[in-house]
């Protein structure tokens, strides 16, 4: 069956329980352009908040190397060492900032789309993976067309509003670059800024689009065929032909239990062919008498058979016997109902046996 018949044939909504094992998983819906819009939103607040005095502060002190370069000592190498290590704590002091912020928004925007969690099955070798026919469908499917028109959307958004923005600003530089030098690093600093929030803006319509199309399409994959809905509530329900098994079973069971139970009975009461309890009467045990064991038909013959090679007194009634098989269960004490017809049944016995 080819995917667009295994496609076709998934109508079916997707169950609460295929979606919890999906999730279980790790199979969820997931937009690779939140935490990418997230990461612009992060450089724009480092350029609002923290690349003006971390980029003046910077500048500053490597302007140093230029301005007096005789401070620095450079007769061994563990002045070389000591040196570099000056250099990367500061650029570290001018990155770590930005990476944290960088971090921080990818985390929010990965956590605003689902709760994290650790699931081994993601980091699972294998091999459709690595395969070059699975990667050849990743790039060429509707997936990876889906994923070249977005790219194809962020590079010509990107390239038009920088162009946009340039050419308005580009008298500015110009100017900055011949009146006063000293300008351009804060020029450049609000260019960025103008830039990255247009692009910001310009992608929100991207990125909305994506979340919808990542839920889309996960619920999508989901759907299932009218068969996989069948085999499902098969395994949740128990399939009814191993339910009708074991429901056979367990009545086999009772069944033997039950005839085991018929000689220690005290009487039978029967309809001569289709009908039989046998009850046991004990003062000690109960008030009235237990009914041992009851059955129609063959098992009626089998529990008429038990009491008669085991000398117990069968009593043939056959409105009684028929009224008493719908009414009593198995291992109770008789309904009160029966109490004198069957104390009529007991004291001729009793008389009998005397």
């Amino acid at each position: 069956m080819s995917d667009t018949d295994d496609k076709d044939s998934k109508t079916e909504a997707p169950s609460d329980k295929k979606v919890r094992d999906a999730i279980e998983k790790g199979n969820i819906p997931f937009s690779r352009e939140a935490p990418l819009f997230a990461s612009i939103l992060g450089i724009l607040l480092v350029l609002t908040f923290a690349a003006r005095g971390a980029t003046k502060s910077l500048t500053e002190k490597l302007s140093l190397f230029v301005n007096r370069p005789q401070d620095f000592r450079l007769e061994s190498g563990s002045d070389a060492a000591a040196l570099i290590q000056a250099v990367a704590l500061e650029v570290g002091q001018f990155l770590i900032p930005t990476i944290a912020i960088l971090a921080a928004c990818s985390l929010a925007a990965s956590i605003f789309q689902n709760v994290p969690s650790v699931v081994s099955e993601r980091i699972r070798p294998q091999w459709n993976r690595i395969s070059p026919l699975s990667g050849w469908n990743r790039i060429f499917g509707r997936q990876g067309l889906v994923e070249f028109s977005k790219s194809l959307f962020k590079f010509g958004t990107m390239t038009l509003v920088s162009l946009l923005l340039l050419k308005s600003e580009q008298y500015k530089v110009l100017n900055a670059m011949l009146t006063d030098p000293s300008l351009l690093p804060e020029l450049m600093l609000t260019m960025a800024m103008r830039l990255v929030s247009a692009i910001a803006i310009a992608t929100i319509v991207l990125v909305a689009a994506d979340l919808l199309w990542a839920r889309f399409k996960w619920r999508s994959d989901l759907m299932m065929t009218k068969q996989e809905v069948k085999e499902e509530y098969k395994q949740m329900e128990g399939d009814p032909m191993v339910k009708a098994r074991m429901r056979s079973l367990a009545q086999d069971r009772s069944r033997k239990r039950m005839l085991a139970a018929v000689p220690k009975a005290t009487f039978v009461i029967a309809n001569p062919t289709h009908f039989a309890i046998a009850m046991r009467y004990e003062r000690s045990e109960a008030n009235a008498p237990i009914v041992v064991a009851k059955g129609k038909d063959l098992i009626a013959l089998k529990i008429r058979e038990i009491a008669e090679k085991s000398g117990i007194p069968v009593i043939e009634d056959k409105p009684l016997a028929r009224s008493m098989y719908d009414h009593v269960e198995v291992d109770r004490v008789i309904p009160p109902d029966f109490y004198k017809a069957v104390a009529q049944i007991l004291f001729y016995i009793l008389t009998r046996s005397k």
